[in-house]
């Protein structure tokens, strides 16, 4: 687990600390996944992993077998439990400044519950 330059006090560090609620949707001892504050769809979930990771090239690179498994299976679970695989789904995880990453902690949205429209509507 890398801990270079990860910030304590990101909003989901202070999730995982409990310091902040969040709606639970699923949580083991290495995955978060809960209810987007600000949802972009009618169904948006946010999956994190609990190690202090700054971004999907940070946890690619440095995080366990194990931790990886469980990351993308709680993200699977989370979505058939949401119901939104008969409809579809989008997974997006934004990875660093020219990708619009805003919290530097890796995380994943899950996006679906209605037609969603082009990944990027356009291109400058």
């Amino acid at each position: 687990m890398t801990e270079i330059n990860y910030d304590d006090n990101n909003i989901f560090a202070r999730i995982l600390r409990h310091e902040l609620n969040a709606d639970v949707i699923f949580e083991n001892e290495h995955v978060l996944v809960f209810q987007d504050k600000f949802p972009q769809a009618r169904v948006h979930l946010l999956a994190i992993p609990k190690g202090r990771y700054r971004s999907f090239d940070d946890f690619s690179a440095h995080a366990g077998q194990e931790e990886i498994v469980s990351f993308f299976q709680a993200i699977g679970d989370s979505a058939r439990h949401a119901g939104l695989t008969h409809g579809g789904y989008r997974l997006v995880s934004n990875c660093g400044k020219n990708a619009g990453q805003e919290v530097p902690h890796f995380h994943m949205h899950i996006l679906g519950g209605e037609a969603l429209g082009p990944i990027i509507s356009q291109h400058h």
